[in-house]
This record gives structure tokens, C-alpha cells and sequence, in this order.
């Protein structure tokens, strides 16, 4: 019986990791809602903005504004899917936001992603409101909240 590779830690990148950044992303979601290199980058040149990578697996970014958080994206390429990977990222993320000051974050998520909402609802989440028509292909997006803890 072969053991599992440990887990990698997520490890803080910046701008300059949006080349690496891209194929992650366009691997984990459809066409329609893949983002490039350029808009990766002009997200994490955003006041407040940090990202959290775990090579070859996932990533995710988020911004923190005087005590709110948001996560602008969370990516998780397929085959490192339902291994903890968004969870550890998620977690770190969290953390971060916390340390920046953050009292409260929040995300977007599609109304019909059952396996995201899981995931969220897990990490403590409650639905603070809903987005009608929020992504391309017209479908809503429930807005989740959670309080961070030391806050």
C-alpha cells in the first residue's frame, strides 16, 4: 500500500504569480468564467488583496477592506478535487483575512453548486443574501457570510 503525499501548505503569492496562476483557474472552471493572467494580476494589485497557492492543486484570492474580507476566487483544479485542498485554503485564507484585521468574510457562490456550498456551509458560512443573475450564463449567487474567529 503506497501513503498519500502530504499535504502541501498553502504558500502566500503576489502579482507576479498570475502566469502561474491562469491555467489553475481555466482548469477548474468553465470557459465562460476562466480568468486570464491579465485580470488575475490586476485583482491581486488590489489595495488589500493576497493570494494563497497550493502548487499544481489550487489557489485562491481574497481582499480585506477595513474589517470586511471577501474571496474574489477559490479554483481547485479537478484532480486534486474532494482532497481537502479548498478547505486548507479556505482555512488559511480565514487566518490571513483575521491577522488584517477582518471581522467578517464573505464570498459568492452559484445557487445550483451543491459541492462549493458544502464546503462552505462546513466552514461555518450562512447565507447573508443572494445576487439575482449575477454570473454570465444568467444564474444567481448566494452571498455567504461567516465571522472570523478572534474577531
Amino acid at each position: 500500500m503506497t501513503e498519500a503525499a502530504p499535504a502541501s501548505a498553502p504558500e502566500s503569492v503576489g502579482a507576479e504569480a498570475a502566469a502561474a496562476l491562469a491555467p489553475l483557474h481555466a482548469a477548474a472552471f468553465p470557459p465562460a468564467e476562466r480568468w486570464g493572467a491579465e485580470a488575475l494580476c490586476l485583482m491581486l494589485e488590489m489595495p488589500g488583496a493576497f493570494a494563497l497557492l497550493c502548487p499544481e492543486e489550487g489557489f485562491i484570492i481574497a481582499r480585506v477592506a477595513a474589517d470586511e474580507a471577501e474571496i474574489l476566487t477559490l479554483a481547485v483544479v479537478p484532480e486534486a478535487r474532494r482532497r481537502g485542498v479548498a478547505r486548507r485554503l479556505l482555512q488559511a485564507a480565514s487566518r490571513q483575512a483575521a491577522g488584517r484585521g477582518a471581522a467578517r468574510l464573505f464570498l459568492e457562490v452559484a445557487v445550483g453548486n451543491a459541492a462549493a456550498r458544502g464546503l462552505y456551509e462546513g466552514a461555518g458560512f450562512t447565507v447573508a443574501g443572494l445576487r439575482p443573475r449575477y454570473y454570465a450564463d444568467g444564474g444567481d449567487a448566494l452571498v455567504l457570510s461567516r465571522r472570523l474567529c478572534g474577531a
